[in-house]
């Protein structure tokens, strides 16, 4: 099985989500699928149903959290050369067309999230922005047509 790369923080993240599924949501959801029992026909009750639904998502949760964190190598970005873009590294990035400079940390797929500035160096940006230095093109195939940038800055 191939390993995932991913940051000490985003490794965390996921330990937490997994220990609250096992700890909290589970328990919680244990209790509301024994008091939906209590309420009688369970063929008609709904909330037996819903409580049972909710269980299915939780368990499937647990063992996809389980599974990422089996298989993640957590890569501490600090430890790495800054002098080409590499995972966990900044990245500041300027459209050659339209001079806007855009911010992204390059990280795991499991992290991602372009509305914080994390993008994953599985994704096409991603994987055209990892190896490069600065000055260096970087170009990107969109769904929108071909964008270009520079690669300004590695933080």
């Amino acid at each position: 099985m191939e390993r995932v790369p991913i940051t000490k923080i985003g490794y965390t993240a996921l330990q937490k989500e997994l220990e609250n599924l096992k700890r909290v949501e589970r328990p919680l959801n244990i209790k509301a699928i024994e008091e939906a029992r209590a309420h009688g026909d369970l063929s008609e009750n709904a909330e037996f149903h819903a409580a049972k639904d909710r269980q299915g998502f939780i368990e499937g949760r647990i063992g996809e959290l389980s599974f990422k964190l089996a298989n993640a190598e957590v890569i501490e970005p600090e430890k790495l050369p800054k002098d080409k873009a590499v995972f966990g590294c900044y990245v500041v990035l300027e459209n050659i067309d339209t001079s806007d400079e855009v911010r992204y940390q390059l990280v795991g797929p499991d992290e991602s999230n372009i509305n914080e500035g994390r993008i994953s160096v599985s994704s096409p940006l991603g994987r055209a922005i990892i190896g490069k230095r600065p000055g260096d093109e970087v170009v990107l195939n969109a769904p929108g047509g071909k964008r270009s940038y520079e690669l300004i800055e590695i933080l």
